[in-house]
């Protein structure tokens, strides 16, 4: 079957830049085209060419300063020649190509909260519905949002959690690990003994203040920790804004080091995950599901979350790799469950060790891809007729 994937105006494919929904893209891909001919839609990159074709997969980048160029530079290279086309994360677009596509069926994959009644109308939701063949979410928190605002989705939502690559992220007791870990302090000037390590775009829903207070907490009572911060406020972005400057105000306070590698790309980001002895993701709004967490899994760490949004669908107590705070915005609370972890060095193996195996059996790309094929495999190729 012939299938054009178009992906946000946002960042390019491959995730040369980041991007949850580009790595996922990436990441299927190896998997699906096996079975269809892909062309893949993204946003133009200097590092990348216009047109190409790799490992049997067609890319066609086009510019776009605004969502709106953007999808009609796509859709003036769409031709009304795929059988599928597979949208990701821009309900509104479907009502656009459906009118532009007579014979091409539709689907949706949907990342974030995109059916909220600010980001679509109800009438142009309705008919994004009603053209798509089937939707994918990311969480079920996603999809139960979805299905309660708009009952007629019901029979078209299927939540397929995201996936990491188990073989490029290897975990922390490896010999992989081990090099990587000590590569790391070596070249980062980490001396300390324990590592926190906090991987995520540094944004308040993020949490990223929230982190720096609870170490502060935590380094008031003992002097074996640092605290790594990966990333950046954008991707691929290293200019600060007064938020990120108030967090380097702040990590200055702190009696430990913390370290602030800045934006590291998704090629190099696999060993930096061999860096901590205790994962923090601490999110403050409702997360769709922070894919950190498939990669702290990987990377056999124990897992500190929030309960907020789709978090909690993949590290809970019941999984027995992680835990999750409710109270997620008071850094005493972070703090008492670093303190925690760090103090009781067999349970925290333990948390990492499950949670390895978890991304290892549950949440390989192959199993995304498997799930995505059943759904594709379903899609007729007979014509619409709405």
């Amino acid at each position: 079957m012939k299938i054009a994937f178009i992906c946000t105006e946002k960042l390019p494919v491959p995730a040369v830049a980041g991007g949850a929904i580009q790595q996922y893209i990436e990441g299927v891909l190896p998997y699906l085209s096996k079975h269809h001919k892909i062309t893949v839609f993204s946003i133009a990159h200097p590092s990348l060419i216009s047109n190409e074709k790799i490992n049997g997969v067609h890319y066609i980048r086009v510019a776009g300063s605004n969502p709106s160029e953007y999808i009609n530079n796509v859709m003036a290279r769409l031709v009304d020649k795929y059988e599928l086309v597979h949208v990701f994360n821009r309900p509104l677009w479907v009502p656009l190509l459906r009118k532009k596509l007579k014979n091409s069926k539709i689907s949706l994959s949907l990342h974030n909260e995109m059916f909220f009644p600010e980001k679509i109308p109800y009438e142009t939701a309705v008919k994004c519905i009603e053209n798509v063949e089937f939707i994918t979410t990311v969480s079920q928190f996603i999809a139960d949002g979805i299905r309660n605002r708009y009952p007629i989705a019901d029979k078209k939502l299927n939540v397929v959690y995201s996936g990491v690559d188990v073989e490029k992220y290897q975990p922390s007791w490896s010999k992989e690990g081990i090099e990587n870990r000590n590569n790391l302090k070596s070249k980062l000037g980490i001396k300390e003994d324990k590592i926190i390590l906090y991987v995520s775009r540094l944004s308040p829903k993020k949490g990223s203040d929230i982190v720096l207070k609870a170490m502060k907490i935590v380094m008031e009572s003992r002097k074996d920790v640092a605290l790594a911060v990966v990333g950046s406020k954008w991707y691929g972005d290293n200019n600060q804004d007064q938020y990120t400057q108030s967090l380097n105000t702040l990590a200055k306070t702190l009696k430990g080091p913390v370290v602030f590698t800045g934006f590291i790309t998704p090629a190099e980001i696999a060993k930096y995950f061999n860096l901590g002895d205790v994962f923090i993701c601490a999110s403050q709004w409702e997360e769709p599901l922070a894919r950190v967490h498939y990669e702290a899994m990987a990377a056999g760490l124990p897992i500190i979350t929030t309960n907020r949004g789709g978090n909690a669908e993949v590290v809970n107590q019941e999984y027995g790799n992680g835990i999750v705070i409710d109270d997620y915005s008071n850094p005493n609370i972070f703090a008492e469950k670093i303190n925690y972890l760090l103090n009781n060095e067999a349970e925290a193996l333990k948390l990492g060790e499950t949670a390895r195996n978890h991304a290892v059996k549950k949440y390989s790309w192959k199993r995304v891809a498997k799930d995505l094929l059943k759904l594709l495999d379903g899609v007729g190729t007979n014509k619409i007729t709405n």
